[in-house]
């Protein structure tokens, strides 16, 4: 036993049971408990990926906000993965924060599940690889990175509860798989979910013992997800270390209490002590203290942001029409909603209030300024929740500031906080223990007369009224215990009230805290919509006389958010015929995709040119504007496989019965499914276009390799387009002829070449051992001799070159 570890027992000594129990529950919601006896002070932890918030949900502090998941898994760039987990855990030394509660490592099982923009592929490989790099730069500079949601997560119906069946070769080769890349690649802490597993809830399961700590080695801490926890000794008895959040009464002294009778085993306890310990070391919680990180320079961090979206831009479809020539228009037309307000970041505990943040118009106009004419035309109206108050529509009652007033006041009405906000979205506001009501009030300057629709989210006792004239008073009970819901996103209740251009209401929301009632008043408004058929045309006309029309189309925050799943792929009816109108008025049209996962695009076929956006993050404007006007090539390769219509998706199940969901696909999930049920999706897992082409020449390598061993395969190809460019040279294996059951074929590696018009290159691809092995129940891994097919190109759907490769027995 080394000095450290010689260290962690003197110190465990000191601790009496009592102590010891009382550490492994949180002190506050994102803050573990100090020691001071033993030198050990408070870890703190917060929610990511796509940014650090910090402690709490204030849009005064502001983050650095990254792409999407999806978005990242859709560079297939590790490297570049690497540097945004870097520039997390800069952002997690800024704000004080010593866990981020990322990377998200569950699966794109279904197209339906709501948090699809929060995990990264549909591929346990591909996750695996860009999930251990974002850990990698996060934990290279002394943060913990968190691998979540341990296991099988991955949709949103029926979250706290739902128990998923899966068979144990699924298990372990599909959902199991990037969290044990996690574990190779030395994440510190993962998560256990709210789900349960063949029966078992996760905080309680066996699985966090095996494999997690017993056969891969896992000597971190894990945590519960937070509210996760809801018994004592079964849950202490499993491998789990720490409850958050705290205080909570389902450990601590009921723990101690637990062990004293003999239903907790002291090892247990003392073991998970000795885990927190060292991860107290690990992000100097314990001992000298964290590890210096240098601010991150603004226009370096501005400008790794806007690369990252342009590297995650995936270009499905192009008919000659993009890269766009500057030099040759006059005027570009930038249509839809979403274009004006492009949608940065998924919903849910993975928000934050970001530095800043550049829509597709902003990119467009500053990347064309002095060029050409750029012309904005909104389109229908989304059918979405009207945004929340902000300084553009209303000010302080008080100080005649942009943005509003908020304030705590005790039972009799007396004032005991009052302070100036940005955003009629408060999660947190200060509240003492004479605190009663929350109020957010604001002078309401409208800018369009008619009907407004405003809004009112949150629970227990809200009043709104305008001008002293009460529209909407109940008393809107709870429903739901999902935490996403009842702190984060409330459901919102509407009002219409009409209102004229110029003349500012008065507006005051309240809510009386009460248990229970959760932490969230979001107070919103809306002006009234534009009739569509009207909008339509105005589009229509706009496009006509432009020399070339970009149309942004996407989903809102009720189709991809935490805590529900979508009930369709659909981007609704609006969104669709503006697409067809600006089309057929011009068909030099571009439709830039904004969403975080698949959606239906009936009209593809009918445009130009497809490029998918995701959710780019807050540079996501200009990385956009930059792959439009040719100054960066679209990195991105599909992570998932895209359907044509919901109903063709192999998989699209994310409602249990009778609190059961199985996972009947078993190994077949995404491409892999689409392949054994033979059906074509409009675009295939690892599908994207660049601004050049390639050819696929020649794929070489070891005729036979033994049982164990890695396979090493050279892929040769020509870059046979105009520009530079960068090709994702994807290889897959397959055995048609096994008795054992495969996927027809199955990724098993990937890299990257560069080259020059006309130029020749060979790339070389590594394909671990463990791609070729099957989990056999009662017997482990195994390998099976026999031929396999190599199989390389450019995507799952399109595998121009292939060879035989003979698996020999180990010995």
């Amino acid at each position: 036993m080394g000095s450290t570890e010689d260290e962690r027992e003197r110190l465990l000594e000191k601790l009496t049971p009592e102590t010891r129990a009382a550490l492994l529950t949180g002190a506050t919601t994102w803050r573990t408990r100090a020691e001071p006896a033993i030198g050990l002070r408070e870890l703190v932890m917060s929610d990511g990926p796509a940014g650090v918030r910090g402690e709490s949900w204030d849009e005064r502090d502001t983050s650095a906000l990254l792409p999407s998941p999806s978005a990242l898994a859709a560079t297939w760039d590790e490297e570049l993965v690497g540097q945004l987990g870097a520039l997390l855990a800069a952002e997690a030394r800024r704000k004080g924060v010593d866990v981020v509660l990322a990377p998200t490592l569950n699966l794109h099982r279904s197209p339906l599940a709501g948090r699809h923009f929060e995990c990264f592929s549909e591929d346990p490989l591909l996750t695996g690889r860009i999930g251990a790099a974002l850990i990698r730069g996060v934990q290279a500079r002394g943060v913990a990175a968190t691998a979540k949601h341990y296991v099988a997560n991955d949709s949103e119906t029926e979250r706290l509860t739902v128990d998923v069946r899966v068979g144990p070769r699924a298990l372990r080769e599909v959902y199991l798989a990037p969290f044990e890349a996690a574990v190779a690649a030395g994440v510190r802490v993962v998560m256990a979910g709210y789900n349960g597993v063949n029966g078992a809830p996760m905080t309680a399961s066996r699985l966090l013992t095996d494999p997690l700590k017993s056969e891969w080695g896992f000597d971190g801490l894990v945590v519960s997800d937070w509210g996760a926890v809801t018994s004592t000794a079964d849950t202490a008895r499993a491998g789990l270390d720490l409850v958050m959040p705290g205080p909570s009464d389902v450990w601590g002294a009921a723990l101690a209490r637990a062990v004293a009778a003999g239903e907790v085993p002291r090892e247990a306890v003392d073991d998970k002590v000795r885990r927190l310990l060292r991860l107290a070391e690990r992000t100097g919680a314990l001992g000298p203290g964290p590890t210096p990180v240098d601010p991150q320079d603004p226009s370096e961090e501005r400008e790794l942001l806007r690369r990252s979206a342009a590297a995650g831009a995936v270009l499905l479809s192009n008919r000659g029409l993009l890269p766009l020539d500057p030099d040759r228009l006059a005027t570009v037309a930038v249509i839809g909603a979403h274009a004006a307000r492009t949608r940065t970041a998924g919903g849910g505990s993975a928000g934050v209030f970001p530095h800043e943040e550049v829509s597709v118009l902003d990119g467009l106009r500053a990347a064309l300024t002095g060029r050409a004419r750029v012309v904005h035309v909104p389109g229908p109206a989304l059918t979405e929740p009207p945004p929340p108050l902000g300084p553009d529509l209303c000010t302080d009652p008080r100080t005649g500031e942009g943005g509003l007033l908020l304030r705590v006041l005790d039972a009799s009405g007396r004032e005991l906080h009052a302070e100036h906000r940005w955003s009629g979205r408060q999660l947190e506001p200060p509240c003492g223990p004479d605190a009663h009501t929350v109020e957010i009030s604001a002078r309401l300057r409208p800018d369009t007369t008619g009907a407004w629709t405003l809004g009112l989210g949150g629970f227990g006792r809200m009043v709104l009224t305008l001008d002293g004239r009460t529209l909407f008073d109940e008393d809107v009970a709870r429903r739901t215990d999902d935490p996403a819901v009842v702190h984060v996103n409330p459901p919102a209740h509407t009002v219409t009230a009409h209102l004229r251009a110029g003349q500012p209401v008065h507006l005051v929301a309240t809510r009386t805290l009460a248990p229970d009632t959760g932490r969230a008043l979001v107070v919103t408004a809306a002006p009234p919509p534009p009739e569509p058929a009207a909008a339509l045309a105005d589009a229509a006309r706009a496009a006509a006389s432009a020399d070339v029309a970009v149309v942004v189309v996407g989903t809102t925050l009720d189709d991809e958010s935490e805590g529900a799943d979508r009930t369709g792929l659909a981007l609704g009816s609006h969104q669709d015929a503006l697409v067809d109108a600006v089309a057929a008025a011009n068909p030099r049209t571009v439709a830039v995709v904004n969403s975080g996962g698949p959606v239906e695009l009936p009209w593809r076929e009918r445009v130009g040119a497809v490029l998918l956006a995701w959710f780019p993050g807050q540079q996501g404007g200009a990385g956009v504007a930059d792959v439009l006007v040719g100054r960066r090539e679209p990195g991105g390769r599909l992570p998932t496989t895209w359907p044509a219509a919901l109903a063709n998706a192999p998989v699209t199940d994310t409602t249990p019965t009778s609190g059961r969901l199985p996972y009947d696909e078993g190994l077949h999930l995404g491409h892999r499914g689409w392949l054994l049920h033979h059906r074509t999706p409009a675009y295939w897992f690892g599908h994207g276009l660049g601004y050049t082409t390639w050819e696929y020449e020649e794929v070489t390598g070891s005729d036979e390799i033994r049982a164990g061993e890695p396979l090493t395969v050279r892929v040769r190809l020509r870059n046979t387009g105009p520009r530079p460019g960068r090709e994702v040279v994807q290889i897959y294996l397959a055995r048609p002829d096994s008795a054992i059951e495969y996927p027809v074929r199955w990724l098993a590696g990937y890299a990257t070449a560069r080259a020059d018009p006309g130029q020749l290159t060979t790339v070389t691809v590594d394909v671990p051992a463990g791609a070729l092995r099957h989990w056999s129940e009662g017997h482990g891994w195994r390998v099976e001799p026999g031929g396999c097919t190599v199989l390389a190109g450019r995507s799952a759907g399109d595998l121009p070159l292939r060879r035989e490769v003979c698996v020999r027995p180990p010995g």
